[in-house]
């Protein structure tokens, strides 16, 4: 009898975590969106032609009396929310940790951003000010929903079901940003169809993104569950907490030896992303709607790459499958080096390379880490994940942007990159992730 009950309950708890997992899936599929159609495709070069509209005679804007150049105010919007994000994040941990009440805080941040991304609708004539102002709060409010999202993980996933786990999110969400900017290109490209101006398609493509970030984050808000922290998470206050979370992760220095090194390797994916269309538009000589495919092709590739890549985990674990990533990723960018201008089908190779160990090595990072993080400090650690995937993402960009200025030559930018990948390969290499998790005070996994 106590068999079949002890059964009974093992059964139970099987089925309430897949469907912990299948709610905690749709906020990827929710705020990839945003991601995807409003930072990657649409935002970038709307507001730069708002700014644009707004300038000077010199071509300058000036928000709160300050000169900046039409073409620089939207990098520098991205680069104040990384601001805001890296202050707040590591407050919100603590107190998610604390309390052990993460959803209603994914709820506030979730929402936050999506009510900025909605509220793009809003940016016609010369509203550069407020487009800037809905960027910050809203790459701010996801870079936050993410930490949160990404610290349920070892909660809801045993160490043997992470990668999939990690995996099957990271699927969910570039599935989602193929679908919308799929409905986002046809109302952009026949826009005159609709009745509606390019401007105005732009507009609904931004806060139909924001509506779908606030829409199905109803799912993960209703199935996701907060657990009770320790009576001494309870008792410590929320700065105390956040400097024992710093003196902690200096008693884990191979958690921070691999932090390092996806903070490399991630810088380096990172500014593949951001740079690849520049790489695209001027040196190769493509079209915008060439380039736009191409981001289409590397959403909907993504799906089967994350899915993949976390079926390899399986087998040969997570830091090799990692690894293995980076060497491919080392060989997607010698590729890129040598792509004849005028020739889009070639640059459509290299964004199925791209597709193919985007999704993989990011999901794959996600889960390795959460092995990583000691038990009850989720929330906090993964502030500090999040914090070296955006606080340090300006190297990449620097590194490419400075071999260009020296040499003249994009190419020579991209290939710069391999850098990135080589430097953050040995590191990771060196880590002795068994008995990193062994130090965190977690199971080892049989394969990691």
């Amino acid at each position: 009898m106590g068999t079949d009950t002890a059964q009974a309950r093992a059964t139970d708890e099987a089925a309430e975590r897949r469907r912990e997992q299948r709610g905690w899936y749709f906020y990827d599929w929710a705020c990839s969106v945003y991601s995807t159609s409003v930072l990657t495709v649409f935002l970038g070069p709307y507001l730069t032609s708002v700014a644009k509209s707004a300038a000077d005679a010199d071509g300058y804007v000036h928000p709160l009396g300050i000169p900046v150049r039409a073409g620089s105010f939207f990098a520098y919007s991205v680069s104040l929310s990384v601001i805001v994000a890296v202050v707040v994040m590591p407050l919100v941990g603590a107190a998610a940790d604390r309390t052990g009440r993460k959803k209603p805080l994914l709820a506030v941040t979730a929402y936050v951003g999506a009510a900025a991304t909605a509220g793009m609708f809003f940016l016609d004539g010369d509203r550069y000010l407020l487009g800037g102002v809905l960027l910050m709060v809203a790459n701010a409010a996801q870079a936050v929903s993410m930490m949160l999202y990404n610290s349920y993980l070892p909660q809801i996933a045993p160490p043997e079901e992470r990668d999939a786990v990690s995996s099957r999110g990271w699927a969910f969400g570039y599935a989602a940003g193929a679908l919308v900017l799929i409905a986002n290109l046809v109302l952009f490209l026949a826009h005159d169809s609709f009745g509606v101006s390019e401007s105005t398609a732009v507009r609904i493509c931004l806060a139909s993104a924001g509506l779908w970030w606030g829409a199905f984050t109803l799912v993960p808000l209703k199935r996701l569950r907060d657990r009770r922290p320790s009576v001494e998470k309870i008792t410590a206050p929320g700065p105390r907490r956040l400097a024992a979370t710093v003196r902690d992760m200096r008693r884990h220095p191979l958690t921070l030896s691999f932090l390092l090194a996806y903070l490399i390797y991630n810088d380096g994916i990172q500014t593949v992303i951001s740079q690849a269309s520049v790489y695209g538009s001027e040196e190769l000589g493509l079209s915008q709607s060439t380039l736009i495919v191409a981001v289409l092709l590397v959403q909907v590739l993504a799906v089967g790459g994350a899915l993949g890549m976390g079926r390899l985990a399986r087998t040969y674990g997570a830091r090799r499958t990692i690894l293995g990533s980076l060497v491919a990723w080392t060989i997607t960018l010698g590729a890129g080096y040598f792509l004849p201008a005028g020739a889009p089908f070639w640059f459509f190779v290299l964004a199925s390379g791209i597709g193919l160990v985007l999704g993989g090595s990011q999901a794959l990072s996600r889960s390795l880490f959460s092995h990583l993080v000691p038990p009850g400090k989720e929330a906090e650690y993964f502030s500090a994940y999040e914090m070296s995937d955006r606080g340090m993402s300006w190297l990449g960009p620097l590194l490419f942007g400075l071999t260009y200025q020296l040499t003249g030559s994009y190419r020579d930018a991209i290939i710069s990159l391999v850098a990135f990948f080589v430097l953050g390969f040995v590191l990771l290499a060196r880590v002795p992730v068994r008995q990193a998790v062994r130090d965190a005070g977690n199971p080892v996994p049989e394969r990691i």
